[in-house]
């Protein structure tokens, strides 16, 4: 009685190629196989050649086969174009703000609301009757009202920024006149001898260098950490706008130019992020 074969004696039955020469049948080679791994060789096969297929339809022939790649890689470029714009825009507003801010410096037009816009300036308090202050606050209210609110200015955030800084005298003189707001004096004066050099601060690049009608020959070098020293008065300017300086380079010579001195002497102002600090918390004249 013939044997009935199952799927598993199909798939492992053995079968032999014998290749022979036609000429002398001599035999060539021999190859062994059987359904299982002729059937796992060509599984392997498929499915290398359909990952090969799907990796160059989804890359290179991407874009000839199917026009969706082209247009996904289209908007793509679109949205980067676009936040590059914008972002440019941004930047763009920001250098025009700083301009428009060293032209008020340079002309003088700096008021008080400019000097403490966004401090605070949106917050609402509540109102209260100094009267009714009980006695035994009456030190605390005196020691409060006796501060000097002109020196206190930006200082506790600027002195943790900038004390850490070393700052290169710009000359050697006396102090003649010091930092004062209420009386927009935004700058500490020094007397010195005649022609003596005026050096910046610290290393940074000449952004203004030119005349104005109030202060004479004035330069302007902006320094790292969003910091800009002005040197005014002076006689000669010794450097252009774009150059780079270091600390202790000389920048100017002395001078009594301009309608707002009365006397040869350097006018020091320090800018930090917009706002007017007092030399003197940083350099030792």
């Amino acid at each position: 009685m013939k044997q009935k074969k199952t799927l598993s004696n199909w798939l492992t039955s053995r079968f032999l190629v014998i290749v022979r020469d036609e000429e002398n049948f001599a035999e060539k080679t021999t190859i062994r196989f059987n359904y299982a791994r002729l059937i796992l060789l060509i599984g392997t096969l498929l499915i290398l050649f359909s990952g090969i297929s799907f990796l160059l339809v989804t890359t290179v022939l991407g874009r000839w086969f199917d026009p969706r790649v082209e247009y996904m890689q289209t908007n793509r470029l679109l949205i980067e174009l676009e936040e590059k714009v914008d972002s440019l825009e941004l930047q763009a507003a920001i250098k025009e703000r700083y301009i428009k801010n060293i032209k008020n410096i340079m002309s003088g037009n700096v008021g008080e609301e400019e000097l403490t816009q966004g401090i605070g300036a949106d917050v609402k308090v509540s109102e209260v009757n100094l009267d009714e202050v009980k006695p035994i606050d009456s030190v605390f209210r005196k020691e409060f009202e006796d501060v000097d609110y002109d020196r206190l200015s930006y200082q506790n955030t600027t002195r943790d920024d900038l004390q850490s800084v070393f700052f290169f005298p710009p000359i050697n003189g006396i102090v003649t006149r010091g930092y004062a707001v209420k009386e927009k004096h935004y700058g500490t004066d020094i007397v010195a001898k005649e022609n003596e050099p005026i050096k910046s601060i610290a290393d940074g690049t000449v952004v203004l260098s030119s005349w104005t009608q109030d202060s004479g020959y004035v330069i302007g070098v902006q320094h790292k950490n969003q910091l800009i020293s002005f040197y005014k008065h002076n006689s000669v300017l010794l450097k252009q706008v774009g150059e780079i300086v270091k600390a202790g380079d000389i920048v100017a010579i002395i001078g009594n130019s301009g309608e707002f001195t009365d006397g040869p002497h350097l006018h020091l102002e320090l800018w930090y992020k917009g706002n007017p600090v007092d030399p003197e918390d940083f350099v030792a004249f």
